[in-house]
């Protein structure tokens, strides 16, 4: 009966809330242009997440929540998870689900949207530590799952020049929250990040599609390094290949040239890891 009572006390709390009906809304408006220009990102500060999982995830990672969008019905069905939302947010809006729908990224949305505060997670160069490097990726399923990757081998930190923004939706979800923990450095020159690594005396790797080069299972990562993973299309700049100690490759029998950047980039770190 305490439940009962409790559940019920929950969403009538909810649903005194400021509610929201019309997709043309100015908050609505705000996170549309959230989720579609990287600017706006840029500009605000602020990102948009889906999902009760990734919107707990966030605030677990100590994000700062600044608006949640929920509708009634996932408030109910996710009560403990979205008065925690709720409790640590500063703004709470109920909405219809067809609004839900206008703010969403999903084809089936979950029924709750967060707009998020930028969080620096930077962190700065240590020898005898293990850094992957992004040379311009451009798919953000790539950039997630590149990212969900390191964090679960325990990689250090991930190198970030150019390429997809780490605030896109599509790259948050396939990142399963990775984006939030795992340490991140965005640079504007890639030449520069290798240059400061090799007067530390870190080792710095190009990974490059090449017979010739030196095969990743031939590489003694014990003291640590940065691989940098190279572009889906065009792979590792030249001027980063030439900056790098190293020219590595993951060696094939099959008749692909080539494997998936996102591929490649778990094979690198998996034997960076072992």
């Amino acid at each position: 009966m305490r439940n009962s009572l409790a559940r019920g006390f929950s969403v009538f709390k909810i649903m005194f809330d400021i509610v929201i009906n019309a997709k043309n809304n100015p908050k609505i408006k705000e996170v549309k242009a959230l989720l579609t220009s990287s600017k706006d990102r840029k500009n605000s500060g602020l990102f948009v997440v889906e999902g009760v999982r990734l919107c707990c995830d966030a605030l677990l990672s100590g994000c700062e929540i600044q608006s949640v969008f929920c509708t009634e019905n996932c408030a109910e069905k996710y009560e403990q998870e979205i008065a925690s939302l709720k409790d640590n947010c500063n703004a709470f809006y109920t909405v219809s689900n067809d609004v839900l729908k206008a703010i969403s990224d999903t084809v089936t949305p979950q029924g709750v949207v967060c707009t998020v505060k930028m969080k620096q997670n930077i962190f700065e160069y240590e020898k005898g530590k293990k850094y992957v490097a992004l040379d311009t990726i451009q798919n953000p399923d790539n950039l997630g799952a590149i990212s969900r990757t390191a964090e679960a081998l325990g990689l250090d930190g991930m190198v970030i020049c150019g390429g997809c923004d780490i605030r896109n939706p599509k790259a948050l979800r396939a990142s399963m929250g990775a984006l939030f923990r795992l340490p991140i450095r965005i640079c504007q020159n890639l030449e520069d990040e290798i240059e400061k690594c090799k007067k530390m005396g870190i080792n710095t790797f190009a990974t490059v599609p090449d017979r010739e080069a030196t095969s990743v299972v031939s590489v003694d990562f014990s003291t640590g390094g940065m691989c940098v993973i190279g572009n889906e299309g065009n792979g590792v700049s030249k001027e980063v290949i030439e900056k790098c100690n190293e020219r590595i490759t993951i060696k094939m029998d099959g008749r692909a040239e080539s494997l998936n950047a996102s591929a490649a980039a778990s094979i690198i770190m998996w034997e960076m890891a072992r």
